[in-house]
């Protein structure tokens, strides 16, 4: 029913729209509605283009909406090489429930682990309170790596831990 494909730059519009329905949610991405912006979607798009991988879900009922979007990249540090960081993924919470964030994630991951043997680790960071994201995360294999303290501010001013995760590519070769 749902099918998972590599983003294109057509796409730009339909993410940028399902970034600004999630980014409302408290639990959604680390960004604010104000702070997703076209050059945002412009950004990720471009680094997971030339240094990542970047994939979609697109409405089986609408193919003009993109409920699902799941991005990483290389720094394109040398010393960082083997690394994929900054993921961020996305899901339209019209469609929560569905097991969209297990699809594309595991998508994203049997296709580093099949296609990029290049990459040891991919990293991400999730919200202390946001337990619900970190048992996700375990369950797909990622692990714990400490607690970054006072990281996030909340929007009554008060601080969280973000809790830095990482997976391992059991395929990596040097």
């Amino acid at each position: 029913m749902f099918d998972v494909r590599k983003a294109i730059l057509p796409d730009a519009g339909k993410i940028f729209v399902l970034y600004k329905k999630v980014a409302v949610l408290p639990e959604g991405i680390a960004r604010n509605t104000k702070e997703v912006t076209h050059d945002y979607i412009h950004h990720f798009m471009q680094q997971s283009a030339e240094n990542g991988i970047e994939l979609v879900i697109d409405n089986p009922a609408d193919k003009n909406e993109i409920i699902a979007e799941i991005h990483c990249y290389k720094w394109g540090i040398e010393k960082f090489s083997h690394v994929f960081t900054e993921l961020t993924i996305a899901v339209s919470p019209d469609f929560h429930g569905q097991g969209l964030g297990k699809l594309i994630f595991t998508h994203l991951l049997n296709y580093i682990e099949s296609e990029r043997p290049d990459v040891l680790r991919v990293e991400l960071a999730a919200q202390e309170s946001n337990e619900k994201a970190i048992n996700f995360y375990k369950k797909l294999g990622f692990v714990p790596e400490g607690r970054f303290e006072n990281r996030i501010k909340m929007n009554d001013g008060k601080f969280e831990a973000d809790v830095p995760m990482a997976w391992f590519n059991k395929n990596f070769s040097k």
